[in-house]
């Protein structure tokens, strides 16, 4: 395992670059993200595995999500407190640097952002406790469109990994919604997936007709569009809130998970609705966590303990 320590900052998010295996960046806030300023840190593996801080980034609010841009692999988008989304470049921007551009549209904080993986699709989506969802076209400063039918904040907004012009949104109202992003009137499915709030989704990266949601039950719920009324599968065992969900891009079944229990847990919803594995080297809630695409079954998390790691899960070490 390899360790990284963010001085002064609490990770809330980590994401590998989809171009360079060794490539990852970090958004972290001052005062666990209830004031002072953001940081985001460009981190790479080095030959030895040691984790290299290539460059930083600050915003004068706390940054609580990042996401690479899926065409070119020098920008960012991260979102912060302020309710702004920031476009990073840093073939244009020195060390320290400003962003290149910045969106101020959402009126509260924005807790998830993400890059569409459809390759014609030059987009990302931005969701805010404004309870609203909007996509944005990096090249232009105002919005595409807003999309409004969660009654209560909205924690995470993310595309369909292979449906054109697709995202699921979740939110504090417990609501899971589908949306057509040239139909932004009404979603296109809607269903209650938990009594409490809806932290995180995602899709699955071999199904498209699959996606996982976590929340504050402390469940996981995989879901099937084909099949909407019912769970999938239910997955047990976190003792606090389920902060982050994401399947895994090697294989269909596998996903992972963080949360408020401090642990990071990996699933087989198709084998058992308990932890394949239970991982336990964070000492406050864990928030970031992230695959990387381009090496198998490696993983990173990060958390309000200013630790962020990358790791192979003993329970794959088997798996091709």
């Amino acid at each position: 395992m390899s360790t990284f320590f963010t001085t002064n900052r609490h990770g809330y998010s980590v994401r590998f670059s989809p171009f360079n295996p060794d490539q990852f960046v970090v958004a972290s806030s001052q005062f666990y993200g209830l004031a002072g300023g953001g940081t985001l840190y460009f981190l790479e593996l080095d030959g030895s595995g040691t984790i290299v801080e290539k460059r930083t980034h600050h915003w004068t609010d706390g940054l609580f999500d990042v996401t690479w841009s899926e065409s070119n692999q020098e920008i960012v988008v991260s979102g912060s407190g302020d309710g702004s989304v920031q476009l990073w470049n840093t073939a244009l921007s020195a060390n320290n640097g400003p962003p290149q551009m910045v969106y101020r549209e959402h009126k509260k904080e924005i807790y998830s952002v993400d890059w569409s993986k459809v390759p014609y699709e030059q987009l990302f989506i931005s969701a805010s406790w404004d309870s609203t969802v909007k996509i944005w076209d990096p090249i232009r400063n105002h919005s595409l469109s807003t999309y409004i039918g969660h009654t209560q904040l909205v924690y995470n907004a993310v595309f369909a990994a292979h449906i054109p012009n697709t995202f699921a949104s979740v939110s504090g109202d417990g609501m899971l919604k589908i949306w057509d992003i040239l139909c932004y009137d009404l979603p296109i499915a809607s269903i209650k997936a938990h009594e409490g709030e809806v932290l995180t989704v995602d899709w699955c990266k071999h199904d498209s007709n699959v996606l996982a949601t976590g929340a504050s039950d402390g469940l996981i719920r995989v879901w099937d569009l084909r099949n909407f009324g019912i769970p999938l599968a239910e997955l047990k065992g976190n003792e606090f809130a389920v902060r982050k969900v994401q399947f895994s891009p090697h294989s269909p079944s596998v996903l992972a998970s963080v949360g408020y229990d401090f642990t990071t847990r990996i699933w087989d919803f198709k084998k058992s609705n308990e932890a394949l594995e239970t991982i336990k080297h964070h000492s406050e809630f864990t928030y970031g966590l992230d695959w990387n695409r381009r090496r198998q079954n490696q993983l990173a998390d990060c958390g309000w303990d200013s630790l962020v790691h990358v790791f192979k899960p003993d329970c794959l070490a088997d798996k091709i």
